[in-house]
């Protein structure tokens, strides 16, 4: 019997027991796809991620993330949590790592403070792509909500997909998510299973965001940085301008609420976003395989 190392902490938060939990594998070597899955089933939180070394010396590690459903191409809290971890434990160089994954190479800068670890920026690995969104009745059935509640939506990537769709902010307190919804979506949507993100827009930079994915095991999510890099990018993206801020609040609805700085650039090869945050250690312990 082999035992792996793991902690968990809290990201893109100061106060522990708020923000998104995350799993860290640091050493997954000898643990194959199927054992990564289980344990991401076994911790049941949104994500689990394993690092493993780096098939290019000049990147710091391979690192695969799994929801208890999938394997994912990429995802914002899981890189800010991991790249936490193995900066506390003086894994970058000079203020920077580089992670290979599925949607590509992901370079992320850490900033400290008195030579504590503070918080974790990531580059998304891909520009922008939106394209055109579900009906607004299809979006509202996910959502628990009237077809009237939703308006301008898009699909938005800059590394793992999302539908996202504009609410008000009394729309956004009152959405719930519905399976029987998502499951009709994922059918009637040539795109397949989706994950949702509905947002309202505040005054200045401010963003409020809920994200739902149930076909992918996340009812919802308190803190989707992946969703957040996305919806900043398509936000400068319809607002104009060569670059932009934003400040996303998520997870109040869940107790758990969350704060999510997102930048997004106007470059040559379209929208660049970066997504981060701080983190909060929580457990450590020995998974058994």
């Amino acid at each position: 019997m082999a035992t792996y190392p793991f902690v968990t902490l809290d990201v893109f938060t100061d106060q522990r027991f708020g923000g998104n939990p995350l799993a860290v594998f640091p050493d997954a070597r000898g643990l194959d796809g199927a054992q990564m899955q289980a344990l991401a089933r076994e911790f049941n939180l949104s994500e689990t991620a394993f690092v493993l070394p780096p098939q290019d010396p000049a990147n710091t590690a391979q690192v695969r993330i799994f929801t208890p459903q999938t394997e994912l191409p990429f995802a914002g809290h899981p890189n800010v949590g991991t790249a936490w971890v193995l900066a506390t434990a003086g894994r970058d160089r000079d203020g920077a790592l580089r992670f290979e994954e599925i949607a590509g190479l992901v370079e992320i800068a850490v900033e400290r403070r008195e030579g504590e670890v503070v918080a974790c920026s990531v580059a998304a690995p891909r520009p922008l792509a939106r394209d055109t969104a579900p009906g607004a009745a299809l979006i509202a059935a996910c959502a628990g909500l009237a077809a009237e509640d939703v308006g301008q939506a898009f699909t938005a990537s800059v590394g793992a997909g999302f539908v996202c769709a504009a609410v008000s902010a009394e729309a956004l307190h009152r959405a719930k998510p519905d399976l029987a919804g998502f499951e009709a979506a994922g059918k009637a949507w040539p795109a397949g299973d989706f994950a949702l993100c509905l947002y309202a827009r505040g005054t200045g930079r401010d963003v409020a965001m809920r994200m739902f994915a149930p076909v992918f095991g996340i009812a919802e999510d308190p803190a989707t940085g992946a969703a957040a890099a996305a919806l900043g990018a398509l936000l400068l993206d319809l607002d104009g301008g060569d670059a932009a801020s934003f400040e996303i609040r998520q997870g109040a609805e869940m107790g758990r609420p969350s704060f999510i700085r997102v930048g997004a650039r106007r470059t040559p090869d379209g929208v660049r976003a970066t997504v981060g945050g701080g983190c909060v250690p929580v457990l450590k312990g020995e998974a058994q395989i």
